[in-house]
């Protein structure tokens, strides 16, 4: 892997990623109030810039389907649809669907239900489970190791679960997107604030963005 096989956006994208990792780890190292009070603070660049990423992915899965909308077989809609429809969610999960920014409360359940009293799912708490904890971590974390390692190859192995992930017009990683991410798993650690979570967020949201900008099979982002 060479210079040459990354495009100029993956450069640009990689390099955000550097500084702000590096950012990160300076700043909760040196100054952790000024960590979590500014640079990963609720509502700030870090949570807004996430929110941003998942929202492009969103657009970009959208725009694909208005484009192909009469060329492609139904599965291959319903899989961009479905994507498109997963990333809005994530976007507006992220900054609490724009209620702090338009300064709009909470309703009485969200207020007893949620753990920060706001108007969002990944928040909210069952019993004494929080639901973040057990759906958007750890069955997240599943996830993410089937998609970013075991898909990848899977597909490269055997023809049919080549086909069926192309038949739904699923993005498969590249594999410098799949190091990128294990990259920025480990390198997490060495923040040690519990705020640490806001910055890998947005490198979930920048990587993510460039799988589906530049995926392996991106033949299925074309005319038949």
């Amino acid at each position: 892997m060479n210079l040459k096989s990354f495009t100029s956006t993956e450069i640009l994208g990689f390099a955000f990623l550097i500084i702000l990792y590096a950012l990160g780890i300076y700043f909760a190292n040196t100054d952790p109030i000024y960590f979590r009070n500014t640079y990963a603070r609720e509502d700030g660049f870090v949570e807004y810039a996430t929110a941003v990423m998942l929202f492009c992915i969103s657009i970009l899965s959208f725009s694909r389907l208005v484009k192909f909308w009469n060329t492609k077989p139904a599965l291959w809609k319903l899989g961009v649809a479905g994507m498109a429809l997963i990333f809005l969610f994530g976007a507006g999960e992220e900054i609490s669907w724009g209620q702090r920014i338009f300064d709009i409360e909470s309703s009485e359940y969200f207020i007893k239900n949620n753990a920060q009293h706001e108007t969002n799912l990944h928040n909210m708490v069952v019993g004494e489970t929080k639901i973040n904890k057990l759906i958007f971590s750890q069955l997240l974390t599943l996830v993410l190791v089937i998609y970013l390692i075991i898909l990848p190859i899977l597909y490269r192995k055997y023809d049919a679960i080549k086909n069926l992930v192309d038949k739904f017009a699923v993005p498969l990683p590249r594999w410098k997107f799949t190091i990128a991410f294990l990259l920025a798993t480990a390198l997490i650690n060495l923040i040690p604030s519990d705020k640490k979570w806001e910055v890998y967020e947005l490198a979930f949201g920048v990587i993510f963005l460039l799988i589906f900008l530049n995926p392996f099979n991106k033949y299925i982002y074309e005319k038949n």
